[in-house]
C-alpha cells in the first residue's frame, strides 16, 4: 500500500521472492507499506499473501502511525471487486461493492486509490527491487532461516536503517495522519465481516457452522433480524446486534460461565509505543481453523 498521510499517499504492496535463498521455508511474501512523499516504510514477512495477513500488517502500521488519508494499491482481488460480466467500470463504481479490506478502510475513514499499472506505483515497485538485492544479502549475512527471525530482523535492523538512509525527514512534510480515537475499534474493522439473519431458534450460520445466541443476550424482536458477525484476526467470532455485542457459542457446545464478549478486543494505549498482545506470534503461524473454513468456503484455500 501507499498511504496518503504525511504526506500525500501511502502505498501497500506484496513482493514474492525467495528472501532466504532456500535456507528455510515460509519466507516468500513481504507486505510493505511506503509513504509516497517520504518513502518511510514498514512491513512484515507473512506466510501467505491473503486478506488476514494484509490486515495484520495494516493494523501494526496504524498503531505506529495513525490513520493515513488514503492508501494506494494495485487492483488485486483483496482490494478491488472485479466488474461482473458485461458491467462497465461506471456501473461497477455505482454498485459500490467492497472487499473485506475495502470495507475495513471505509470504516476506518481511509480512502482507497487503485493503481492500473506497475508504473503507477513505481516508487514501491523500485523499492522492492532494492529489497531483493540489499535485504537478501543482509538476511544471508545474519544467517536468517525462518519467518520469526526474518521479521525480527526487519523490525530491529532493516526498517530503521532504510528509513534513516532513504526516507526524507518527517520535519520536511506536514503529517496528515489522524490519531486512533476511542471510537475506533481496530479489532472490529480489521476482521472478516458478514451479515446474517437470526433464526427463529436464535441461531445464526457462519462458515458451515451454527452458533447459538446465549439466553441472557436474547431480546424481543430479534428473530429474522440482521446481525453483524466479525471473524477477528485472532480467530474469535463476535456478533454485534444494534450496536451491542452478544454472547454466542457454537451449537453443541456449552457457553463459558460468565462469558463476556469483548467489544473493545485488542484495544491498547496507542501512544504507549508497543504492540497489541494479540499480535505476538501472529506472523509466525497459519490462520486459525475458522479463518481456514472461511477461505475454503470462498474458494481461496
Amino acid at each position: 500500500m501507499i498511504s496518503r498521510g504525511v504526506r500525500d499517499a501511502q502505498g501497500q504492496d506484496t513482493s514474492t521472492h525467495d528472501w532466504i535463498e532456500g535456507r528455510g521455508k515460509g519466507v516468500r511474501y513481504l507486505v510493505r507499506l511506503m509513504d509516497d512523499a517520504t518513502s518511510r516504510s514498514w512491513g512484515r514477512f507473512v506466510p501467505a499473501d491473503g486478506t488476514r495477513e494484509n490486515m495484520g500488517v495494516l493494523w501494526e502500521y496504524l498503531e505506529r502511525n495513525g490513520r493515513p488519508v488514503e492508501v494506494y494499491t494495485d487492483r488485486h482481488a483483496m482490494f478491488a471487486v472485479p466488474p461482473r460480466a458485461g458491467e462497465s467500470e461506471q456501473q461497477r463504481r455505482e454498485a459500490d461493492r467492497l472487499t473485506q479490506l475495502g470495507r475495513a478502510l471505509r470504516e476506518l475513514g481511509i480512502g482507497w486509490i487503485a493503481a492500473y499499472s506497475p508504473q503507477a506505483k513505481g516508487r514501491i515497485e523500485r523499492s522492492f527491487e532494492t529489497d531483493q538485492d540489499r535485504l537478501v544479502k543482509y538476511l544471508r549475512l545474519a544467517q536468517i532461516k525462518d519467518l520469526a527471525a526474518a521479521n525480527e530482523y526487519l523490525e530491529k535492523e532493516y526498517w530503521p536503517e532504510w528509513n534513516e538512509r532513504f526516507a526524507k525527514p518527517l520535519s520536511s512534510v506536514t503529517d496528515l495522519h489522524r490519531s486512533l480515537s476511542q471510537e475506533i475499534n481496530l479489532a472490529a474493522s480489521l476482521s472478516h465481516v458478514e451479515q446474517r439473519v437470526i433464526g427463529n431458534d436464535y441461531t445464526v450460520s457462519f462458515a458451515g457452522r451454527r452458533y447459538q445466541i446465549a439466553r441472557a443476550a436474547v431480546q424481543v424482536g430479534m428473530k429474522r433480524r440482521s446481525v453483524r458477525l466479525e471473524l477477528r484476526l485472532d480467530g474469535t467470532l463476535q456478533a454485534r446486534y444494534e450496536g451491542r455485542y452478544l454472547d454466542i457459542f457454537e451449537c453443541g457446545e456449552k457457553p463459558a460461565a460468565a462469558a463476556v464478549a469483548p467489544s473493545r478486543a485488542g484495544r491498547k494505549d496507542h501512544n504507549a509505543g508497543g504492540k497489541s498482545r494479540w499480535m505476538q506470534g501472529f506472523f509466525d503461524r497459519p490462520g486459525p481453523p475458522l479463518w481456514q473454513a472461511v477461505q475454503t468456503s470462498n474458494g481461496k484455500a
